[in-house]
């Protein structure tokens, strides 16, 4: 099975009935439950489970899961990550990605300077960012590099096809 997408996590126990509160990732809270069944990861393997039922608590969210009926089952599910297949992700519009098409990406500068691969990124508030492992013989002496996502500035092509990164960035900084 391909790597689930992470969409938030199981929280605390609500109430005695098995009932869990949900921190989801997605931009519309609530959008985490448009995405069925959900993964969890428990001792190194993912398995599905489905929600029989959710709703808005105060601020937040709560969800009761298929055969979790005791505060007790839904202890052994706090803070556990709630995943789903890729596949459910719906399709972008061309010229946009989803932040996992990034990782691995290489990035290169626009003189060909290769500054490494994506390894991960970042929310700031400001704007997104790359941290990006520099190659082992980096002639800068880097070991990991943070470029901001700034497209049109700092970003100038993003190829997916060919995992590469055109960056208008100089490698020294």
């Amino acid at each position: 099975m391909e790597k689930p997408v992470v969409m938030g996590t199981l929280g605390t126990v609500y109430g005695i009935k098995g009932w869990l509160k949900v921190n989801s990732f997605t931009d519309v809270a609530e959008a985490i439950f448009d995405y069925t069944p959900w993964l969890i990861q428990q001792h190194g393997e993912w398995r599905e489970i489905q929600v029989s039922a959710w709703k808005r608590h105060n601020k937040g969210l709560i969800c009761k899961l298929d055969g979790i009926d005791l505060r007790e089952d839904a202890l052994a599910l706090t803070n556990l990550e709630i995943g789903v297949k890729p596949e459910l992700l719906p399709d972008l519009p061309e010229g946009e990605f989803y932040w996992r098409d990034l990782i691995g990406c290489t990035v290169v500068t626009t003189k060909g300077y290769d500054l490494g691969k994506v390894t991960e990124l970042m929310e700031t508030g400001s704007n997104d960012v790359l941290v990006v492992m520099a190659n082992v013989k980096d002639a800068f002496g880097k070991k990991e590099r943070l470029l901001p996502f700034l497209e049109g500035q700092v970003i100038l092509n993003v190829d997916l096809a060919a995992k590469t990164i055109e960056v208008d960035w100089d490698p020294g900084f």
